[in-house]
């Protein structure tokens, strides 16, 4: 059974050449008809089948016997983009180490500066890479080949990769990096281009579509409890003490949930997607008034996204400018808080110590945990996997336990918790907070 319904993956051309990968009793090649379904809930499929419907799927990603490109002719290159992420340099080493050892490519290109390096004043920022240059970087955090925001003109682009020669592409990034390679992976096709171009979804927050965890993530969140701990320690050990984190989250609260859920020290968790107010009976002012008096301490966590309608009437109204990734500059929520619970205790004459914690950049800069290498490991091998079978303008993608490929195209918008689904739910019985404020 096919991918379906948008999920089908681009090729360069039918797969004629043996792997040189051998696998026997220590496992499998993966079939082209082996899938996973997007909804595998089992009456759900049930009730498609019943219909005559072919239920929507994905192609599981893996080795497959037969492939694309002679390993030979491989001249690989590799470009990370946007945010700093832990795990950046661990998905680099890997990538090398697979295309090296297991499949005898040795042409890796690392693409210094991100998209920027593939502009026309920087076309020649390639480093070569071997098995000696990444031995050891998976144990350091940020990236061996630099990064920046945004995306030169892809004609641009599509001219330094053809310059170069390369014919394999990897793209680390999140949704705007993954913009720019399905443009590019466009741009060379039109030209006529025999290049593979294969994303590896990073970003932070967690919040690409159809990929249920990205790389970094499960550090980000052991860090940011971290920063719970810190925050609770700080609260208890004053009277009405209120410890204040600020996680990042543009758009999901995904960070703040789970840091939330593994700390159990959380008593309100802010996210972008469940709206709040501040004042009134029922306000979030209120909730940690009655807070203090019942247990004389506090501890709130807020995603960076959340609360933005408080920025809407600045007279600097920073909703309307943009970062060079074209995302939104937002608010800062932390110190807007911060201020706001200070003012209403102030005012109420209410004694009341606050401490605010802003652990993003700490979160960012460190190396992937074990289970981030691990993890980081898996999405580089089943990148170069797909790379040699000719397999283009698509990422890997994480859906219920198995790796797969997911379209460029398929990608649109952003992951968002459910405010009306399990995650959101789990918060709610942890903090005790109401479902909403105001």
């Amino acid at each position: 059974m096919p991918a379906t319904k948008g999920f089908v993956i681009e090729t360069l051309g039918p797969c004629l050449l043996d792997s040189p990968i051998k696998l026997s009793d220590s496992g499998a090649f993966t079939s082209d008809d082996e899938v996973m379904a997007v909804k595998p809930n089992l009456k759900t499929l049930l009730e498609q089948i019943q219909r005559g419907e072919q239920p929507d799927a994905f192609e599981v990603a893996g080795p497959r016997e037969k492939i694309y490109i002679d390993p030979a002719q491989v001249r690989a290159g590799i470009v990370t983009c946007g945010g700093l992420c832990p795990g950046l340099n661990s998905v680099i080493r890997a990538l090398v180490l697979q295309l090296w050892h297991r499949y005898n490519c040795t042409y890796i290109e690392g693409l210094r500066g991100g998209f920027q390096g593939l502009s026309a004043t920087n076309r020649h920022h390639f480093n070569g890479l071997t098995p000696d240059d990444v031995e050891d970087i998976h144990t350091r955090g940020g990236t061996i080949l630099g990064t920046s925001r945004g995306t030169p003109p892809t004609a641009e682009m599509a001219d330094s990769i053809m310059a170069k020669g390369i014919n394999v592409l990897f793209t680390i990034g999140g949704d705007g990096t993954m913009r720019g390679a399905a443009a590019l992976d466009l741009e060379l096709r039109r030209r006529g281009a025999n290049v593979s171009v294969i994303g590896i979804p990073k970003t932070i927050d967690n919040d690409i579509p159809w990929v249920r965890r990205t790389f970094g993530f499960e550090t980000a969140v052991s860090v940011a409890v971290e920063a719970v701990k810190a925050a609770h320690v700080e609260a208890e050990s004053v009277f009405n003490g209120v410890g204040l984190v600020k996680f990042m989250g543009r758009d999901s609260g995904y960070i703040a949930a789970n840091a939330t859920l593994a700390s159990g020290d959380v008593n309100f968790c802010l996210v972008p997607e469940v709206d709040f107010n501040l004042d009134g009976p029922s306000g979030l002012f209120a909730a940690i008034e009655s807070r203090l008096k019942s247990r004389e301490h506090a501890v709130i966590v807020v995603a960076e996204g959340a609360g933005q309608k408080f920025f809407q009437t600045s007279s600097s109204n920073p909703a309307i400018e943009k970062d060079a990734s074209g995302n939104v500059k937002l608010g800062d929520i932390g110190t807007f808080l911060r201020d706001q619970i200070k003012d209403y205790f102030k005012n109420k004459n209410i004694q009341m110590s606050l401490k605010y914690i802003d652990p993003s950049y700490l979160i960012r800069a460190n190396c992937g945990n074990a289970g981030d290498q691990l993890f980081c490991t898996r999405l580089a091998q089943n990148s170069v996997h797909a790379a040699m079978t000719g397999r283009t303008g698509m990422l890997i993608g994480y859906w219920h336990g198995r790796m797969t490929h997911v379209p460029f195209a398929s990608i649109s918008g952003r992951q968002k918790i459910n405010p009306a689904g399990e995650l959101w739910f789990n918060v709610l019985e942890s903090t005790g907070q109401p479902a909403h404020f105001g």
